[in-house]
């Protein structure tokens, strides 16, 4: 397995607090980043019926095990060990002894906040990015095939065809995980809801024509959104909060963590269907967009990101918001570079200069070659992740 760029940061917090919790999707590496991390720790999890059970019968006797720490894997499954865990930390504050992993966030970090609050550091790891995919002895060496792919560790680390493992992985989390959330109840309307919601990534969320579309009601629409972004499936980008005299889009834009779910998810399995499909623009929008919202995760970053667009149609991907000003940034799949393709940006860096200072445009594209257009950035998609965002 690759080293993940989360690693520095969790080995730094292993120094300074006596519990780390790791929280992400299914299959994002988090047990294979935390037993490479920490390999002198004993590791137990709660997935398994018959440890699940002694955690939840006896909790005392299960963490006596343990007189130095242990990772604990899926720690959602046994929620009441955290008041147990809080007693032994107080105790005993060491630091790096406690390692904690779930993949439900809500239900986790309430448990946390209820029990552990001041006593864990709390980080997210995601899907790959794409320096950490590049890593690996194969990988997709084209954009149409680095979207089909995907992110998830697993289909690089073991060589494996990502639509038959995508194919398992949405079957997997719709029959296991979401059978325990008791607010879907019909699976095969719910993974249909799924589906559509793909059709959308990278598009203004409207909740009533999602719900319409799907059959249920609007709050069920909403409920049903809360369930994917708790699973880290999908987030949900806001638009830029900026005080212009130009009336302003209010709804946010979807995007998917995972490119290759939202293939697997419209039927796209070849690089000869992603190259002449619709949505082609839209995938690699939210391409661009996860990568960039992995990569302030992986750097314990508070988001930061939104997008613009107002009433007459302007409108940028994704705005970077920093202290000194905004980084514009617009998601083209076109193979050519051409100044055409900054236009857009520039009428948008205009609309927002006077209001938010310094405005940077980065043009993130399908070719090849990076180029500089005075102040502007063409970056091809390959050396996405090497651009300095920060500048």
């Amino acid at each position: 397995m690759i080293e993940r760029d989360l690693y520095p940061r969790l080995a730094e917090a292993a120094r300074k607090w006596p519990s780390i919790t790791l929280t992400g999707p299914r299959q994002s590496g988090k047990t294979t980043l935390c037993r490479a991390t920490f390999p002198q720790h004993p590791y137990a999890t709660l997935e398994a019926p018959d440890v699940r059970a002694f955690a939840l019968d006896d909790p005392r006797a299960f963490l006596g095990q343990f007189p130095e720490g242990a990772i604990l894997d899926e720690i959602q499954r046994a929620p009441g060990l955290l008041s147990y865990l809080q007693g032994i930390i107080d105790a005993d504050p060491v630091p790096g002894r406690w390692i904690l992993t779930g993949s439900q966030n809500l239900s986790l970090l309430q448990s946390v906040s209820q029990s552990l609050a001041g006593r864990t550091a709390v980080h997210r790891l995601l899907p790959l990015t794409r320096g950490e995919t590049m890593r690996f002895p194969r990988c997709p060496e084209t954009l149409a095939e680095s979207l089909l792919t995907g992110s998830y560790p697993r289909i690089f680390d073991a060589d494996l065809d990502a639509a038959d493992w995508l194919g398992s992985y949405v079957a997997t989390y719709v029959e296991r995980d979401v059978r325990m959330i008791r607010s879907v109840g019909d699976l095969a309307t719910f993974q249909r809801f799924v589906v559509l919601c793909a059709g959308r990534t990278a598009q203004l969320l409207n909740y009533s024509s999602l719900a319409a579309d799907c059959g249920i009601s609007q709050p069920t629409a909403k409920t049903w959104l809360g369930i994917l972004e708790t699973s880290y499936l999908v987030f949900r980008l806001p638009p830029l909060n900026a005080n212009l005299r130009k009336r302003l889009v209010k709804m946010p834009k979807l995007h998917f963590y995972d490119s290759g779910l939202v293939c697997w998810l419209l039927g796209i399995r070849t690089p000869e269907q992603l190259v002449t499909h619709p949505l082609r623009g839209p995938i690699f929008e939210t391409w661009v967009a996860s990568e960039i919202a992995k990569r302030k995760a992986n750097r314990g970053e508070a988001s930061g990101l939104s997008f613009y667009r107002n009433q007459n149609g302007a409108e940028a991907d994704l705005l970077i918001e920093r202290p000194s000003g905004i980084t514009l940034i617009e998601a083209k799949s076109a193979q050519t570079a051409s100044t055409r393709l900054l236009d857009g940006a520039r009428r948008v860096r205009r609309q927002l200069a006077q209001a938010t200072g310094q405005c940077s445009v980065v043009i993130v594209y399908g070719g090849d070659q990076p180029q500089r257009r005075g102040t502007d950035w063409l970056v091809p998609w390959r050396d996405l992740h090497q651009f300095d965002w920060d500048a």
